[in-house]
């Protein structure tokens, strides 16, 4: 069974500050100035966070801009590897965030759909079945030979967007809903997330978007400022969240 558990989860990362001046009275006497080592200090992203995700859950993670919905995505997926606690995962995982992440521009369109589902972990055989589907549903059938950077900017969102979801898995993290392109291909796109969500054993999603996480998961957590603030249904969390932004605006934090 597919099962997510993460504990007291937590991320530093390097801070450099820039060196200071120090002065000499000989350099002084130059006109010079000496520097000293350049500082390293860290900023804390991610603190203390813990919760578990079972076979069926659907989790939205809640939270401000800036507040690391989107650095906890990134530990999910293994990107980012955590300083402290522990991320223990049961089934195959897969991440829909920067869609056009490891495009090659100089390549063909064909060649950018082996290359990724080759990423995505896909054997070269799948790979290769997979680009004549890709193309069709990326409305793309007549630019296949085509270099990447021949294509617009929707082209390759529908690119990347084709690609990353052709493939069904276990565990699916998801950071904002797919906003951007023409009304038919958002609705064809909407309905083919709905099909992987639904496909999904387990989903968990960074969104702004309170309807939609009322309508797909049963429960969320809050995130602010790094820290866990709140998790459980997902009424409960939207109520703590409403109330924590109400606090902000009050008091300009």
């Amino acid at each position: 069974m597919a099962h997510l558990k993460v504990e007291n989860l937590g991320l530093d990362v390097p801070l450099y500050v820039h060196a200071e001046r120090t002065t000499n009275s000989w350099l002084a006497a130059l006109g010079g100035a000496a520097l000293s080592s350049p500082k390293r200090e860290f900023v804390t992203l991610l603190d203390g966070v813990s919760f578990e995700a079972n076979e069926g859950d659907r989790i939205a993670i809640i939270g401000r801009n800036g507040a690391g919905k989107s650095t906890l995505l990134q530990l999910l997926t293994g990107a980012y590897q955590p300083t402290r606690g522990s991320i223990d995962v049961d089934g195959t995982r897969h991440a829909l965030m920067n869609m056009s992440l490891g495009f090659n521009p100089e390549a063909t369109v064909a060649e950018n759909i082996l290359l990724r589902g080759a990423a995505m972990g896909s054997p070269l055989a799948y790979a290769r079945e997979m680009v004549r589907p890709v193309l069709e549903f990326a409305e793309l059938g007549e630019k296949s030979n085509h270099r990447l950077r021949t294509l617009s900017s929707g082209q390759r969102m529908r690119l990347g967007f084709a690609i990353s979801t052709s493939v069904q898995h276990d565990i699916m993290l998801l950071d904002e809903w797919i906003g951007t392109g023409d009304a038919e291909f958002i609705e064809k796109a909407t309905t083919r997330m709905m099909d992987r969500v639904g496909g999904s054993k387990i989903v968990i999603m960074a969104t702004h978007s309170l309807s939609l996480i009322r309508r797909t998961c049963n429960r969320a957590i809050l995130i602010d400022r790094g820290q866990l603030k709140g998790r459980g249904s997902v009424d409960r969390v939207v109520r703590k969240y409403k109330d924590m932004m109400a606090r902000h605006a009050r008091h300009g934090t």
